[in-house]
């Protein structure tokens, strides 16, 4: 098969040639405005993590002092002096009671927080406010009207109450008047003699000169106290119909006196009624104000809560969301005191001392029966974190001297790093938290460890005060050398399996969380969503957000200067020919 070369001169051009078709590409698709669409993401179930780091020098070790961070009761030890063991067998347990009612105590403490956050956060409290505050104008509006109406009707009771009274009274005082007219207007019954009838030249009136119509002859004699007999005629004229008090007869009057009774008992009800009516007019009047005030201060009240909520909300919040990250500190801090009652081997080593036996409490000052064989073996220090004196090394993590280590490791053949920590990551490092831990001189190396141990008291470093704290490997590799530099990744905390977003596409706002989604038209809406743990670069997702759903992230920053080359096709510095 024959192959055919192009000439060198050619192919340059060729080249020269693809080269200017794909730049004149870009810039076709440059100037056509079409914006590449913007990076996304999606809500994701993961692992929030967050990770102090300090910087230290690699230190073989062939032996290592292990025991509890925090004393209890012993309750198992799964070995013996002189048994092998692997890494994460458990050595020794102690009893977990108190640290998991420690642990339900701070988890409740936190579901409180969480549930006074949510609170805060799931609702508008200034739109709260500021229904509350019209919904008092309209009872303070509703208030009035109903007081204005009640006046109303007490003062039409009033009048009306006051007429029947006035009436009553005139009803009465002319019941009176016909009695009196129908008294004056009677004849009387006499049965005893008359004397100073008109035979004697009396008047016939009783009460004056007496006259007889006869000895022994009853008469009918016309009561002329009222007006005239012979103008206004006389009442009775039959003897039949006339009536004496003291002889008795037919009334006739009774039906006068029974209207007056009745006209009588009609005013005094009229009366009654009239005072009545103005003293419920006063109590309606009363109560009417107080409720007025008491609708107008509800409107001061809530006025008063609306600026309130307008100024503190967003600080509210901020307070409590410190408050719900101190208690989940809690929560973390109580959880790893249950998981540090069980002790495991961090690494592959012989058991060489057991002090300490099931039943008996480990921890300070605590008398332990010492288990290693024939004599007290001496600890040895643990590289360049352990002090000098066999004492210290002994001293455990909260700061109880126990006389020695729970358990001694031997044949051991790993390494160690010795890290500072500033004060403020030194109080998140505790015991046995796991440690990733990297190495400048190979790059591409990532080996597992835990804390060992934290110094109790600080060094100043350069005006800063530092702990220092040992991370045991629980890996090697023989590229390893003493004196390395190394860096201990110690995670801190972690919650996983749960919702999480990236953190750079979170973003707040007054107090809330907020992620872009994309909306209608693909142009992005801030959805806002609760927050959980942030993580060192994810943040957990409560409520607001579903898994799967698709999250915008922001676009990339591109630095150029207009009219400037910039990098890509055509730019950059051009060499030499």
């Amino acid at each position: 098969m024959t192959r055919h070369t192009l000439p060198g001169n050619f192919r340059r051009r060729l080249a020269a040639a693809a080269a200017l078709s794909v730049s004149v590409a870009l810039v076709v698709s440059a100037c056509s405005g079409s914006a590449p669409p913007p990076p996304t993401a999606r809500v994701e179930r993961g692992m929030v993590a967050t990770r102090v780091s300090a910087s230290g020098a690699l230190s073989s070790i062939s032996s290592q002092n292990l025991g509890f961070p925090k004393g209890a009761q012993l309750k198992e030890v799964n070995v013996k002096v002189g048994d092998v063991v692997k890494a994460g067998q458990v050595l020794a347990k102690l009893d977990d009671f108190t640290f998991q009612q420690q642990l339900n105590q701070q988890q409740a403490q936190l579901n409180n927080q969480q549930a006074l956050l949510n609170k805060l956060t799931g609702g508008n409290t200034v739109e709260q406010a500021k229904r509350s505050l019209d919904q008092s104008q309209d009872i303070l509006d509703a208030t009035r009207k109903n007081v204005d109406a009640q006046q109303r009707l007490d003062d039409a009771n009033v009048n009306r109450t006051q007429i029947a009274d006035d009436n009553a009274q005139r009803q009465q005082q002319q019941a009176q008047r016909n009695l009196d007219f129908c008294r004056s207007h009677s004849a009387v019954k006499v049965t005893a003699p008359v004397t100073g009838g008109p035979a004697a030249g009396g008047s016939g009136v009783p009460g004056t000169s007496p006259s007889y119509l006869g000895p022994g002859v009853s008469g009918v004699i016309p009561n002329q106290s009222m007006g005239r007999p012979d103008r206004d005629g006389v009442l009775g004229r039959k003897p039949g119909d006339a009536y004496s008090p003291q002889q008795g007869g037919a009334d006739p009057c009774a039906d006068q006196v029974r209207l007056l009774n009745i006209a009588r008992t009609d005013a005094i009800q009229a009366k009654t009624a009239a005072v009545q009516a103005r003293k419920q007019r006063n109590v309606d009047q009363t109560q009417g104000q107080v409720s007025i005030e008491q609708a107008k201060q509800n409107v001061v009240t809530n006025k008063n809560n609306l600026d309130t909520a307008g100024n503190d909300n967003p600080a509210n919040i901020d307070a409590q969301r410190a408050l719900v990250a101190n208690a989940v500190a809690l929560v973390a801090t109580a959880r790893r005191d249950v998981e540090n009652t069980v002790l495991r081997a961090p690494l592959d080593g012989t058991i060489a001392t057991i002090n300490g036996a099931v039943g008996e409490f480990v921890g300070p000052e605590a008398g332990l029966t010492s288990q290693a064989p024939g004599t007290s073996a001496a600890i040895p220090g643990v590289g360049a974190a352990a002090t000098s004196t066999q004492n210290q090394v002994s001293i455990s993590t909260n700061g109880s001297r126990n006389g020695g280590a729970f358990i001694t490791l031997n044949n051991v053949d790993t390494f160690q790093v010795v890290v500072p920590f500033v004060e403020s990551d030194a109080a998140k490092v505790s015991v046995n938290l796991p440690v990733e831990v990297t190495f400048d001189a190979i790059p591409d190396l990532t080996r597992q460890g835990k804390v060992l141990s934290i110094a109790p008291a600080g060094t100043d470093i350069s005006g800063v005060t530092n702990y220092y704290a040992t991370v045991v490997l629980t890996e090697t590799d023989p590229r390893l050398r003493d004196g390395q530099t190394a860096a201990a990744n110690v995670l801190t905390s972690s919650k996983d399996n749960v919702l999480v977003v990236p953190n750079n596409a979170v973003t707040k706002q007054g107090g809330k969380s907020f992620v872009s989604t994309p909306g209608p038209g693909g142009q992005p809406v801030q959805t806002p969503f609760q927050p959980g743990v942030v993580g060192d670069d994810k943040t957990e997702v409560l409520s607001g957000l579903s898994e799967g759903q698709e999250i915008i992230l922001p676009q990339a920053q591109v630095n150029a200067t207009p009219g400037g080359g910039g990098g890509g096709i055509g730019g950059g510095r051009r060499g030499g020919n």
